[in-house]
């Protein structure tokens, strides 16, 4: 991989992937959103990557767009949105593997969407979620609408995103945006012993479950049950299934391949 301006680091069955231009608090440029979506797809086709983490280098997660950035290589903020950052977007909540956002910092504008676009997410007690569009007459984008109202309802979400206010992390964790609040130099420890423990758990299990859980966000309620009972009819008796259930009898952990 030939990355500029993001970090790929295994740890054991773990990638840690950190955003990287923390000059400028890890603000997007063009060659970030390149180099994010190249991270994410080898840890995508890395048999050995269980489970993977993302954060910032430095003071923040991400602030958003650079909007002084002179590599834009769209024709218009559709065309950035779209072509740039809905790749990477789309490739974290498709992966197979959970993937957790470890926030160190500020994450606003589009960096609130990555943060939220994952699975589970860790929160530094100083760290908070920002959407400061309304402040220069935008909205926000990078499917923040779609993350905000699906999580915490319209009222909320809608309140959030007008009044541009900060979200901090106790007022993330209690509105269910995020999953933990640990102090700051606990947290990639933290993460990263989360993303661990996840590894050892059965990965079609933490995958499937995945799939149907992002499908249940726009689906009914006897869409998901059909689909739950076919995927576990499919479940049952396999590897992992049967490896679990001896484990369980012999009072063991399972050892999941």
């Amino acid at each position: 991989m030939n990355l500029e301006t993001v970090i790929y680091e295994k740890k054991g069955a773990v990638a840690l992937i950190k955003f990287n231009r923390p000059e400028v608090r890890n603000a997007f440029n063009a060659k970030m959103t390149e180099d994010i979506l190249e991270a994410l797809i080898e840890a995508k086709g890395d048999s050995d990557v269980r489970a993977i983490v993302l954060t910032g280098e430095g003071l923040s997660f991400s602030a958003g767009a650079d909007l002084s950035a002179r590599d834009n290589k769209w024709l218009d903020t559709e065309a950035a949105l779209v072509e740039g950052y809905l790749p990477s977007l789309q490739e974290i909540m498709a992966m197979p593997k959970p993937v957790i956002s470890a926030v160190n910092g500020a994450a606003a504008g589009i960096g609130s969407a990555y943060a939220m676009a994952c699975d589970l997410t860790i929160m530094s007690e100083e760290a908070y979620i920002l959407q400061a569009f309304s402040n220069i007459g935008l909205i926000p984008d990078g499917g923040a609408n779609w993350f905000l109202t699906n999580t915490v309802g319209y009222k909320l979400a809608y309140q959030i995103a007008i009044e541009g206010e900060r979200i901090d992390s106790s007022r993330c964790l209690e509105l269910g945006l995020i999953n933990k609040v640990v102090p700051g130099e606990a947290l990639l420890n933290e993460a990263l012993s989360w993303a661990d423990r996840l590894s050892l758990r059965s990965s079609q299990s933490l995958k499937l479950t995945k799939q149907i859980m992002r499908k249940a966000l726009d689906s009914t309620y006897g869409d998901i049950y059909n689909l739950e009972a076919k995927t576990q009819n499919t479940l049952t008796g396999s590897e992992d299934n049967i490896e679990g259930v001896t484990a369980f009898m012999e009072k063991r952990q399972p050892n999941f391949k």
